[in-house]
């Protein structure tokens, strides 16, 4: 991206869903086949409208094709059951049998599709392994198939493996990897139930760099979400600054981390000098807090923040997390429009000083 202009805005992959879309990937929506396929068509004509009119330089389908944006790895695979989280009471899908390969290209296809309503750089997003385990191993549902957690997390790797190589050959813009999973460390309390955090976090970078191996010739990236969403939902979000976990960020073979800056107790971003100088960094300047809607002029404070500590030709400008935080989420499409034409705001206002 930094080779076309500077300062380009994107978000990181979801947004908010109406409650129509919601209805149309319900287990009980009463469309499917041909008709299916033109509402949902129609209702992400509409969502990849919403942000080229805001001014985006990248952007994605919403993930609205999906039922969750962890819960997509059911689309790809074999082994899953759809339960209830004992924990919550939510819809919880668990894995209870040893993972084949069901329906690879469901998120090529969501690359095709989008292709056809845009000439912008184009985002798609994978979750990662590490990720898939903490939400989606149990002890009890998942140990005949798979008796500890990690063994699950690596049978996920070859899965989304085929699925970026079928991506790549789709011609997508950039790969993302969201790994709020490897965010957790930065979480005193969070390690402290670790008797090794450093080595949880390392086997939680290399599943990921197992996941992008040898694909040299597609752009990059991991998201790392400091839980964002659970604010929009009412739950704690995690405390504590990069610090603990720049090592581990640091060896990510990506050429994109996305890093959120607008959590309270998210810490110094004096951070970013310590990553390498070849890594671009999607720097989450933009809320998405309901009902936070920053203005360009404070965005721009944010980005110049990291400005003194990184070039300008490294920075992307894009929300600190995704837009549809949970399937339940009551988020306004409209309040979003007007943060990312902020965003994009910003961004020309940081050109005029910079370029």
């Amino acid at each position: 991206m930094a080779d076309k202009l500077l300062f380009p805005t994107s978000i990181i992959g979801s947004m908010p869903r109406p409650d129509f879309v919601k209805d149309l990937i319900a287990d009980d929506c009463p469309y499917s086949g041909d008709d299916y396929q033109r509402l949902m068509g129609s209702a992400i004509r509409s969502v990849v409208a919403l942000q080229e009119a805001a001014g985006l330089d990248v952007v994605s389908d919403g993930e609205w094709w999906r039922k969750s944006y962890i819960g997509v790895i059911a689309e790809l695979a074999h082994g899953f059951e759809l339960s209830v989280n004992p924990a919550d009471g939510r819809p919880w899908t668990v894995v209870v049998d040893k993972l084949s390969p069901k329906t690879p290209g469901f998120i090529a296809r969501e690359v095709a599709f989008l292709k056809k309503l845009t000439s912008r750089q184009i985002k798609a997003t994978l979750p990662a392994p590490a990720l898939l385990g903490e939400r989606m191993w149990d002890a009890e549902a998942s140990s005949k198939a798979y008796p500890t957690r990690e063994a699950f997390v690596r049978d996920c790797v070859p899965i989304l493996r085929h699925e970026i190589e079928l991506l790549r050959a789709e011609g997508v813009s950039i790969i993302q990897i969201d790994d709020p999973h490897l965010c957790l460390f930065v979480d005193p309390e969070v390690r402290a139930g670790y008797e090794n955090p450093d080595q949880a976090a390392d086997f939680a970078v290399d599943m990921d760099n197992q996941v992008v191996a040898d694909f040299k010739d597609v752009r990059l990236a991991v998201h790392l979400c400091r839980r964002a969403g659970a604010r929009a939902r009412g739950e704690a979000q995690h405390q504590g600054s990069y610090e603990p976990i720049m090592q581990q960020l640091r060896t990510l073979d990506v050429g994109h981390i996305t890093m959120e800056f607008t959590t309270p107790g998210v810490g110094e971003m004096a951070v970013l000098g310590q990553l390498p100088e070849h890594v671009e960094i999607g720097l989450g300047v933009v809320s998405t807090l309901p009902g936070e809607v920053d203005s360009p002029e404070t965005i721009v404070a944010r980005v110049e923040q990291a400005l003194q500590h990184v070039a300008p030709e490294r920075i992307v400008l894009n929300p600190e997390c995704g837009f549809a935080p949970g399937s339940a989420a009551k988020v306004d499409v409209d309040e979003v429009y007007t943060k990312l034409k902020n965003e994009v705001a910003a961004a020309k206002m940081l050109r005029a000083k910079y370029e």
